[in-house]
Parts: C-alpha cells; sequence; structure tokens
C-alpha cells in the first residue's frame, strides 16, 4: 500500500493552512478530482472529495476506486499498538466551531474503524446495549492535529490533552485526553462512496472554509502515553500535496 511519510504529510499540511489566506478564485469550486492509483488499495484510493452545503448541514463526501469502508484494522487484543484505519477531511476552519479552543490546531473532520478500543461512550452503533465494544464499525469524529516530533520527524498526532489541563472541550467529548470529539454523526457507506451529514449552529463558518481528503492509518503509542495517537501511514492525498484546495460548495 503506498504512503507518504508522515513527515511529509504534515509539512504540506501545516503549510497549506498557513497559505490558505493567500488562495484565489482557482480553487475546485465542486471539489477535488484525484485520478485513481492502483499502488493504493482500491477502498483508500480516493477518486473524488467534496463538502457540499445544504441548509445548515454540511455533507462530508468521499469517494473511492474500491468498495468504500470495506478494509478495516485486525483485531490485536491490546491498545497498545492498535490501528485506526481512517477517512480524513483536513480543513481550515478553527478548531473553536466545534468547541475546542481557538488556535488549537488543524480541525480535521474524520470517519475511522479500530476494533480494539471503542471511543464513542454515548452511542451504540452495533445495538447490543452495550456502549464500549463497537470501535470496529465506522463512526464519526472532529480531531485537532498538530506535529509532534515524538511521533516521526515532522509527523501528526491527534493533540494530547496534558495531565491537570482543562481546554475547552465540545460536550460530546469522549473522555480520552485527546482533542477529539464523538458527535455520533453516521457515516452511510454505498458501494464507492462514503457520507456523513453534519449539522453547524453558525453555517457561515463554512463560508470561506477550504479542505482536503485523506486516508490514512493511525497508531496508538505502544506505551499508551502521549503522544497518544500518531499518524502511522498516509495512504493517500486528494490533492496529492495537502494543499486544500477544496471550497465548500452548495
Amino acid at each position: 500500500m503506498k504512503f507518504l511519510t508522515p513527515a511529509l504529510g504534515a509539512t504540506l499540511l501545516l503549510s497549506a493552512v498557513t497559505a490558505h489566506a493567500h488562495q484565489g478564485n482557482d480553487a475546485h469550486k465542486d471539489g477535488i478530482h484525484s485520478a485513481p492509483a492502483k499502488a493504493v488499495n482500491a477502498p483508500f484510493d480516493i477518486v473524488h472529495t467534496r463538502i457540499a452545503r445544504e441548509g445548515r448541514t454540511a455533507v462530508f463526501h468521499i469517494a473511492v476506486s474500491g468498495k468504500a469502508g470495506q478494509s478495516r484494522p485486525s483485531a490485536t487484543g491490546k491498545l497498545a499498538g492498535s490501528s485506526v484505519f481512517s477517512y480524513v477531511w483536513p480543513t481550515s476552519l478553527d478548531p473553536s466551531v466545534v468547541g475546542f479552543d481557538k488556535g488549537a490546531g488543524i480541525l480535521a473532520f474524520a470517519v475511522t474503524s479500530h476494533p480494539d478500543f471503542d471511543d464513542t461512550p454515548l452511542y451504540d452503533e452495533n445495538g447490543d446495549g452495550k456502549l464500549d465494544n463497537d470501535g470496529d464499525l465506522w463512526h464519526s469524529h472532529w480531531v485537532v492535529l498538530k506535529a509532534d516530533e515524538a511521533c516521526g520527524k515532522g509527523a501528526l498526532k491527534v493533540v494530547d490533552i496534558p495531565a491537570g489541563a482543562t481546554p475547552a472541550l465540545p460536550k460530546t467529548w469522549p473522555g480520552l485526553p485527546l482533542l477529539i470529539d464523538s458527535p455520533g454523526y453516521s457515516p452511510v457507506f454505498k458501494e464507492s462512496t462514503l457520507e456523513v451529514r453534519v449539522p453547524f449552529d453558525d453555517v457561515g463558518v463554512l463560508t470561506d472554509a477550504s479542505f482536503d481528503g485523506v486516508t490514512a492509518a493511525l497508531r496508538v503509542n505502544a506505551s499508551v502515553h502521549s503522544p497518544l495517537l500518531c499518524v502511522a501511514n498516509v495512504f493517500k492525498v486528494a490533492s496529492g500535496t495537502l494543499s486544500l484546495p477544496g471550497k465548500v460548495g452548495k
């Protein structure tokens, strides 16, 4: 499976967010179209990425060359060192729009699967009456990302919450020591596509927002310690350069 190095991916993404203010009218109006790549596992081979507005709702969309959601991590039986597969929309939105502190990092929306732990304690995705045993089913998150050398040179992580710190957190924060939200928005997979409908109290924040699309694997630290969750492999980037060329469309 072909992937970018975490260091290169992080550098490109951080540069893209910084440069967002300088983008002109040549940004993609109707999402990002990507050529299929035979070297990438088809369920993660992004061919189209879009965020569209429908009233007060944003529709997050990714299409791949294979069957979306078909590939999930194998269970290891333990949290330490376990994997997380993800479809991710990095955005230019400030983390404060969903309840984190302003300027906390790069706000991204993600759909993930990880059989070795459950991080949606408010929801029973598999309907068995238990709230802590369905992390393997695809589910959604908001996450805040930053580079951390402890994950590898220039590599990204989900931002850790230091012991004793009291950052601003969304109401559906799952209790993990990370800047992560588990809002319960249901991903819908249909053949080659994945879509999630996400409501916004202030849809105006999407007016000038830009985005990209990424498929990736993250890994829980073997010592289950800060940094807790690092980006390990980037399978594909929709734009090829993490330049956030997508513009939210109506």
